[in-house]
């Protein structure tokens, strides 16, 4: 009886203990949770240093410990369904709308057609350059600072990276846009706030938040554009309610919008700017094919994806919205009629012909879109900044990077970039979507013409200096004569998209000081960030002559022996191989 009187306090002690114990380790953990939270916004070790770098030996630093720091924990899957997706946005699903309108069907598929082969030549020149420099920070933002011109390349990387930070409002004015398909009592800044704080919210688990929420958004992309152009299909053969489509659209109303042909080719030219804003991006997958361990198979496979990606997903689909959606439509962006009627023309595509539902599915899936490519500016616009300001280009405080791999004060300026797109709630809403895209459009020509511009010198520098070109990893297909072609074709689409902003369309050819602002605001930046940097730095030479310029600083020289070995084994592998393995070699 004793026994059993004196276990039960005992007992009772150990489980006190016991549950003391637990709620201590329970509040320790929680502790140490919240503490770990608040640690991982400082600064990661060994990036300190990194700033003084920067300053004393200012572009090309060798210490770019703050870019190693950014955690890749992106994986196989990610990148396949993010380079899949990756251009799925506005400038395809939405202002492709407005491109068709001033554009007509013909001028929209003649736009970005001729687009798309000058944008092939800028992809072979990134790359060639991107396989040369391949250990290089800031890429192809860099390349022009010591290939062309310092002030040129801190111009156009700075226009670049503001390009980048508008594109988070851009995203999120569009998304209150989609939603007006749906409701217009409600006030798009509700959206708008809604998409900021879950894009911000995101981007707080770093780059593993980023992946996992590209890999669902750019799944929905590839799923709709697909669906899309199987639906397309049978309706202009003959599945809509109206019969038989065919090319009717392009007889009544036509092929080119406006009167008279001085109008049609206005149109086009707004066209082009509308393709940059589309194509935005697309380089990006030359450099991630050049930092591959054998860029000989890698690049030359990935510019024949990048080739099947630009018909499959952006021309054909382009094409059938062409057949399905009239030009003078009430319904398409920046058409007279109320803007909260306006809709995606791919939503328009499916609606016009009597289908039910799948245009909400539709509408749903580009309001991810839209939110898509939000979040990647969010992840990249930060990550450009971080690699100029490496490079000595911006200010040395936008390398601050933290434990967990944010590059907190560049996230920090982006998000305050992003406070623009409350502007969303104000009647000119499309206004606002204009200046936003047409900045975004020209900005990217200036960075497709300063790549093939550094191509350009790039080899003039290997010829003036004796160096054989097969001291490069990867020759591009196109040559020298590709970059001049794509300097050309860019130079022509700036000097018309000047003539259409002094002379607007649909304003009787008359200048009006906003609609040029609106159209050609990025030039101005771009002349502004240049000749002050001139002007700052005291500086008057115009280029880097091509005997003065570094070919031994960041270049990858490779072994022109071993690259003739190394193709002649892989020709005679291919010989042995399967027949479908040849086949998907010749393809893929």
């Amino acid at each position: 009886m004793l026994g059993f009187v004196s276990d039960k306090p005992m007992a009772t002690t150990t489980v006190a203990q016991d549950s003391s114990s637990s709620t201590n380790s329970a509040v320790i953990a929680e502790k140490s949770q919240l503490q770990r939270f608040k640690d991982s916004f400082k600064r990661a070790h060994g990036t300190e240093k990194d700033d003084h770098a920067i300053e004393e030996q200012g572009f090309g630093s060798e210490l770019s410990m703050a870019q190693k720091k950014l955690k890749q924990n992106i994986k196989t899957r990610h990148l396949t369904m993010i380079s899949l997706g990756t251009g799925i946005g506005t400038g395809l699903l939405v202002a492709t709308g407005k491109a068709l309108h001033y554009g007509g069907p013909g001028g929209l598929f003649i736009g970005f057609l001729s687009s798309s082969t000058m944008l092939y030549c800028v992809v072979q020149a990134c790359c060639e350059l991107g396989v040369a420099y391949s250990g290089l920070p800031g890429n192809y933002n860099v390349y022009p600072t010591f290939l062309v011109d310092r002030g040129f390349g801190f111009a156009v990387s700075l226009v670049y990276g503001l390009q980048w930070s508008i594109v988070l409002p851009l995203e999120l004015v569009t998304a209150s846009m989609t939603i007006k398909y749906w409701t217009d009592t409600v006030n798009p800044d509700v959206f708008v706030a809604i998409f900021y704080v879950f894009i911000i919210g995101i981007h707080f688990f770093g780059s593993r938040g980023y992946a996992e929420a590209e890999f669902v958004f750019n799944s929905m992309k590839v799923i709709l554009m697909a669906g899309f152009v199987i639906m397309g299909i049978a309706l202009n053969s003959g599945a809509s309610n109206q019969g038989y489509i065919g090319a009717r659209y392009w007889r009544d109303p036509g092929s080119f919008a406006g009167p008279h042909h001085i109008d049609a080719f206005k149109g086009l030219c707004s066209v082009w700017v509308q393709s940059a804003f589309a194509y935005g991006g697309s380089e990006f997958i030359a450099l991630t094919a050049a930092e591959q361990a054998n860029p000989g198979e890698s690049v030359p496979r990935a510019t024949k994806r990048w080739v099947y990606r630009v018909v499959f997903v952006f021309l054909l689909p382009i094409l059938l919205v062409c057949f399905l959606v009239p030009f003078d439509s009430d319904k398409l962006l920046d058409s007279p009629s109320n803007p909260s009627s306006h809709a995606s023309p791919f939503v328009l595509a499916a609606e016009f012909h009597g289908v039910k539902f799948i245009p909400h599915i539709i509408n749903f899936i580009i309001l991810t879109s839209v939110i898509s490519v939000g979040n990647s500016a969010m992840y990249s616009a930060p990550r450009i900044l971080l690699s100029l300001a490496e490079n000595g280009l911006c200010p040395k405080s936008f390398t601050y990077v933290d434990r967990e791999g944010r590059p907190l004060v560049t996230m920090i300026v982006v998000c305050i970039f992003g406070l623009i797109s409350f502007a969303a709630a104000s009647e000119n809403q499309e206004s606002i979507f204009t200046w936003l895209s047409a900045i975004a459009g020209l900005s990217q020509l200036f960075t497709w013409t300063a790549i093939s511009l550094s191509h350009v010198r790039f080899r003039s520098a290997m010829k003036k200096q004796g160096r054989s070109l097969g001291e490069l990893g990867y020759k591009a297909k196109t040559g020298s004569i590709g970059s001049y072609y794509a300097i050309f074709f860019n130079i022509v689409v700036l000097v018309a998209q000047f003539w259409v902003a002094i002379s607007p369309i649909g304003n009787g050819g008359k200048l009006n000081a906003e609609k040029f602002f609106q159209n050609y605001l990025a030039f101005p930046c771009l002349c502004l960030f240049y000749f002050g940097y001139k002007i700052y730095n005291r500086e008057t030479k115009i280029i880097i002559p091509a005997d003065k310029i570094d070919l031994q600083c960041h270049r990858q020289i490779f072994d022109e022996e071993i690259i003739k070995e190394e193709k002649l084994e892989r020709k005679n592998r291919m010989k042995s191989a399967s027949f479908t393995k040849r086949l998907f070699d010749f393809w893929c």
